[in-house]
């Protein structure tokens, strides 16, 4: 339900909507993102139930000290000033499942098509994780050190970031370069058109060259905070990019401990906007056992 609604979102965020036409007439992308808006929301209340059943039945004393657990706690405070609203609990939930799934999901999917391309890469990334974990699982203190595959995830991230612009509202009247911008406007910073400013990056910039970030983000992009900006900037810069690239190396260094990857044939290349950058067609590769003939 929330793939088909992103979608739809997607498919209709530009578009120009005339006040109060929606209360005499609804298209049938409206109709079908409130059916799945509600659809969401008989879900969400449907798990909420269960938990709530749970601590009045005793068979558990508390809600529960996950994600969920927390908001139906904060759903139920006696405190009204503490207290959430279904809307903003349905809203979280959403909000966890695209920040914490779609985003992480794709930019993973992505890396692994360049390390499937650029063989050169794989094998530096993977001995990298070898050296540092050998065959246990990936650690946080070894995480610190893994510089090569840092390098790799930024260069996958300028190429094809979470988001390929960040919405804003303009707060007050201000001067953006030649264009005086009212206040109460949405504007979108397209970071997209920044990550691949050969201005910035040079005239290879629309190639996978991990090696820019040797030196790290600054140097890459020397000193210029706003050419490379794949989870926002400033103080409302994305709360989840040090645990986003965190489960990243994670799953990129169990994947490289235990398989090589190679391009499948049948792998068609076409990104699309989805809120972010997705493969439209997925992404095929072949896995080879490192352990075994399979």
């Amino acid at each position: 339900m929330l793939n088909k609604l992103t979608i739809l979102v997607s498919q209709n965020i530009s578009k120009t909507k005339i006040p109060f036409i929606n209360k005499l007439w609804k298209s049938v992308e409206m109709l079908e993102s409130e059916k799945l808006e509600k659809g969401i929301q008989d879900y969400v209340m449907e798990m909420i139930k269960k938990r709530e059943d749970k601590v009045v039945s005793g068979e558990a004393d508390s809600f529960g000290n996950d994600f969920l657990g927390l908001l139906v706690n904060a759903y139920n405070d006696l405190d009204d000033k503490n207290r959430v609203s279904l809307e903003d609990l349905v809203g979280e939930c959403k909000t966890i499942y695209f920040a914490g799934q779609e985003t992480v999901n794709s930019l993973l999917a992505w890396i692994v098509l360049h390390l499937a391309i650029h063989g050169d890469w794989q094998e530096k990334a993977r001995r990298e994780v070898i050296d540092i974990f050998g065959n246990q699982n990936p650690h946080l203190e070894g995480i610190a050190k893994l510089k090569i595959m840092t390098m790799i995830i930024n260069e996958t991230l300028r190429l094809y970031g979470p988001s390929h612009g960040l919405p804003r509202t303009v707060a007050r009247e201000v001067q953006l370069g030649k264009l005086v911008l009212p206040a109460n406007i949405d504007v979108l910073s397209l970071n997209i058109g920044l990550h691949r400013d050969p201005h910035l990056w040079g005239d290879d910039v629309h190639h996978f060259k991990p090696e820019r970030f040797a030196e790290g983000i600054a140097k890459a992009t020397n000193y210029t905070a706003a050419a490379f900006f794949p989870f926002g900037l400033g103080p409302r810069s994305c709360v989840g990019m040090s645990f986003a690239t965190m489960e990243t190396k994670i799953a990129l260094s169990m994947i490289l401990q235990r398989y090589t990857i190679s391009l499948s044939p049948a792998y068609v290349h076409s990104p699309i906007s989805v809120l972010g950058i997705q493969p439209e067609h997925g992404i095929q590769v072949i896995l080879k056992s490192l352990h075994s003939n399979v």
